[in-house]
């Protein structure tokens, strides 16, 4: 199984003059479901090299096992340093597509045309693919084969108007995640702010938050080896 992951390689909040980038917590928990499943990873981002670390997500409240077994593991923080460019990685190299958060993605990842078009080549490719938290962000220009929104008439979820509220940063992203995804024609989905939730829609898997990453990974996964079956 060969797993692509897509990190942002944006860096400024706004702006707030306050630094951004992925959340750790958001590339260790699925990054480990992957691994521990024997899968082969390949990080990249629009820029290539060491992406960003939002601060705030290696802050003592946001640590997890996970994000300190990344820390501690030399190979992985060896492809951290070293992540490929967008405009580098082909669909064809790959079984599925996984795009982990942070706020980072608003600003460049929702916009990337490479990135637009790689989503749709995957999902053109008959491939599942998963995105969370504010990477559903990277769907809104992303368009079916006849030319409609992704995400009209599907249900999805993402980082939502109230964990936006409760970060304090609703008038410092782009656009709102979820006004995004209704604007767009999406069913969106949503829990309690902070909750796990996760949503599966044909060959889209979202994610709500953080802590909806590793279960994202994890759906993902299962969805992936159900297909496996069914064409054996």
């Amino acid at each position: 199984m060969k797993i692509l992951m897509v990190i942002t390689s944006h860096d400024q909040l706004g702006n707030t003059g306050r630094k951004t980038g992925f959340w750790l917590e958001e590339l260790a928990a699925p990054y480990y479901v992957f691994k521990d499943s024997g899968a082969e990873i390949t990080l990249a981002s629009p820029k290539g090299g060491r992406p960003p670390l939002d601060p705030k997500s290696n802050e003592p409240e946001f640590r997890t096992d996970l994000t300190l077994r990344f820390e501690a593991d030399a190979a992985a923080e060896a492809q951290l340093d070293k992540t490929v460019r967008l405009d580098s990685v082909k669909q064809e190299d790959f079984d599925t597509l996984f795009y982990p958060g942070g706020h980072g993605p608003m600003w460049d990842l929702a916009e990337d045309k490479d990135s637009v078009k790689l989503i749709e080549s995957f999902l053109a490719a008959g491939k599942t693919i998963a995105v969370v938290c504010h990477s559903t962000g990277a769907l809104r220009h992303v368009k079916t084969a006849d030319g409609k929104p992704l995400v009209e008439g599907k249900e999805v979820t993402g980082f939502t108007n109230g964990e936006e509220e409760d970060v304090g940063l609703t008038h410092v992203v782009p656009f709102l995640v979820e006004d995004e995804m209704l604007k767009l024609g999406a069913v969106f989905s949503k829990t309690a702010n902070w909750g796990i939730h996760v949503v599966s829609a044909g060959q889209l898997i979202t994610g709500q938050n953080p802590h909806s990453s590793g279960p994202a990974a994890q759906t993902l996964l299962a969805a992936l080896a159900r297909k496996a079956k069914s064409a054996a």
